[in-house]
């Protein structure tokens, strides 16, 4: 493993153990060179799921954009990296369970939807009206009335 701070090749591994549920192992190193010390992720490496989108298209599930997706629905809101993280793992375990190769945008949209109704409804209604493209206001206050004939 090359060092990030001097690029030597040669390390050490200094501590090991499971992260991510067992998905992961977090490995703690040190350079052997100039001492620097770094955090390393192992994983196993499955075939990528892809998503087929609204018009066809079939491009590569990205997690980032899943994430950049529910982070920008959570802004400004009592909600931690943790808690996004968390979310967008269990959110792409539940597809790799469910999906073999290929996935629907809609299944991983109603996916989002799902937990973040859960999590904080501000966000919910942030990313439903990008995800549903609410077209006017009288949309977007149907669905805020959904929420309040929920509680």
């Amino acid at each position: 493993m090359r060092c990030p701070k001097c690029g030597h090749l040669h390390d050490k591994v200094i501590d090991s153990r499971s992260a991510r549920e067992g998905e992961v192992i977090r490995r703690r190193r040190v350079c052997l060179q100039c001492g620097h010390r770094f955090t390393t992720y192992e994983e196993i490496v499955k075939a990528n799921l892809r998503v087929i989108k609204r018009d066809g298209r079939i491009e590569d599930l990205d997690p980032k954009k899943l994430k950049n997706g529910i982070v920008r629905a959570c802004e400004k809101r009592p909600i931690g990296t943790e808690q996004i993280d968390n979310l967008v793992d269990a959110i792409l375990s539940e597809l790799d369970n469910e999906y073999d190769r290929e996935v629907p945008s809609t299944a991983v949209g109603q996916k989002v939807i799902a937990r973040l109704e859960k999590l904080d409804e501000v966000a919910y209604v942030r990313f439903a009206s990008v995800y549903r493209r609410f077209k006017d206001v009288n949309q977007f206050l149907t669905e805020v009335k959904g929420l309040i004939g929920k509680e």
